[in-house]
């Protein structure tokens, strides 16, 4: 069987396996990125907290992840997929367990730091390792899904937000527990899971791709396919090269664009629902659990729509609502709650219809099996800085200018992902992996 027709019945239940756990992982990413919004009310009053250290203790998971995606994206090219997907893991286990139990807001910071180091890493790790397993007919399906638990698990936080409620006080610390149970069972079943076959053939080792390719689909794997891309020394400044720069540009700047709107606005929405509740925290949690839900909603939309309308259309529509919605909250000067919640919610689910979830299938499209996590990590990591610019630049353009001058910031942010979309964005729908990047394979011969 080809490497490019992989779509038996047999083949498909083990891809299924292999999105599931690659979705569990963004689950856990959604779950553990969005449960500090919920729980930082508790956590303000528990510590008496200063507003910068309530900025560091939201920003300092994204951080860690900023470094976890461009550190362990170039080890998963270099070691392989496998290792650095259960490592990765076992990291969600370890510090999601130890943030429960912190005992100041010091060490609180520390461990969502290292906690984001894992968050970074399965990023590129996950979404590299689906695309390598899928078919072209449904590699677009299988890779958005990833995006779509991301928001799974940004509902999730919301919803046991409320079910652990009545814990009072002591609910956050349960919270962020709850992401180690969730990563555990999660990382147990990783295990089990074989190497990418394209990463063992890029890597010479043809023997063991052989075999993993037998196990997986039942059949002898085709001679033809076990030849290609094998060039193990390959340096990753090849990203920048004529060949893959304007991918680099590409995949980095849209997803720059939608961290620095998406996360600007969800990390704060309680935050900025609050003053509209009288003081009612279960309003506020609903509120902010239904725009969490809509953005779900849009992933799901976009996921259906990939494989069929195509990666281009969906990325420009995903963009172009995302501004409108954010040039029309902008525009309302004096809001009502019902407002606010309608108009986030609109923003979030055109957002993720499209940039929300094609951020994790281009960075594994556009580049060929030598790079492909480290390009997935390098636009990680990039959308890292965006979110944490979205992060900080928030709560300050709001005590300057207040919060219609942040939403006109986050406005512009959009048009100039819009922009990004509409000039270079490429199709890659039904196009096997090794199609889309035959001229940088050429390149690193």
């Amino acid at each position: 069987m080809s490497l490019t027709e992989l779509d038996s019945p047999r083949v498909r239940r083990f891809q299924r396996k292999v999105t599931l756990l690659s979705a569990g992982g963004t689950f856990l990413d959604g779950f553990d990125l969005t449960v500090i919004a919920v729980a930082l009310p508790l956590i303000s009053k528990h510590w008496s907290i200063t507003p910068l250290e309530q900025s560091l203790v939201v920003s300092s998971a994204i951080i860690g992840s900023f470094i976890g995606a461009s550190w362990l994206g170039s080890l998963t090219d270099r070691f392989g997929r496998k290792a650095m997907y259960v490592i990765d893991l076992l990291a969600f286990v370890v510090f999601a367990a130890l943030t429960a139990f912190s005992q100041d807001v010091w060490q609180l910071i520390a461990l969502r730091f290292l906690l984001g180091v894992g968050i970074g890493a399965d990023y590129p790790i996950s979404a590299t390792l689906v695309s390598e397993f899928s078919s072209n007919k449904r590699r677009g399906k299988h890779i958005t899904s990833l995006g779509a638990m991301w928001f799974v698990g940004a509902v999730a936080a919301y919803v046991f937000g409320l079910a652990l409620a009545p814990l009072g006080d002591w609910s956050w610390r349960a919270l962020l527990l709850l992401g180690a149970v969730f990563a555990l069972i999660v990382f147990i079943f990783r295990v089990k899971l074989p190497e990418s076959p394209r990463w063992l053939i890029h890597k010479g080792r043809i023997d063991e791709a052989r075999e993993v390719l037998r196990s997986i689909t039942g059949e002898e794997p085709n001679e033809s396919d076990l030849q290609v891309s094998r060039n193990p020394k390959v340096r990753s400044s090849i990203l920048f090269s004529k060949t893959l720069r304007r991918r680099t540009f590409f995949v980095c700047g849209f997803w720059f664009c939608y961290a620095t709107a998406y996360y600007g606005i969800s990390m704060y929405t309680p935050t900025i629902l609050a003053p509209f509740a009288n003081g009612n925290r279960t309003i506020v949690i609903i509120g902010s659990g239904c725009v969490a839900l809509l953005g779900l909603v849009g992933a799901i939309i976009g996921m259906n729509l990939v494989d069929r309308w195509g990666r281009r259309p969906l990325i420009v529509m995903s963009f172009t609502g995302l501004t409108v919605a954010l040039v029309i909250l902008a525009l309302v000067q004096e809001p009502t709650l019902f407002v606010l919640v309608a108009l986030f919610s609109v923003a979030v689910l055109f957002a993720n219809s499209g940039a929300g979830i094609l951020n994790f299938v281009y960075p594994t499209e556009l580049f060929p099996t030598a790079v492909r996590a480290t390009g997935a990590g390098l636009a990680t990591s990039v959308s890292r800085i965006g979110s944490i610019l979205g992060v900080l630049v928030f709560p300050n353009f709001v005590a300057t200018w207040g919060t219609n001058a942040a939403l006109w910031f986050f406005a512009a942010v959009g048009l100039c992902g819009l922009v990004i979309c509409v000039l270079l964005a490429p199709e890659t729908k039904n196009k096997s992996l090794e199609e889309i990047n035959v001229e940088s394979e050429k390149a690193l011969v």
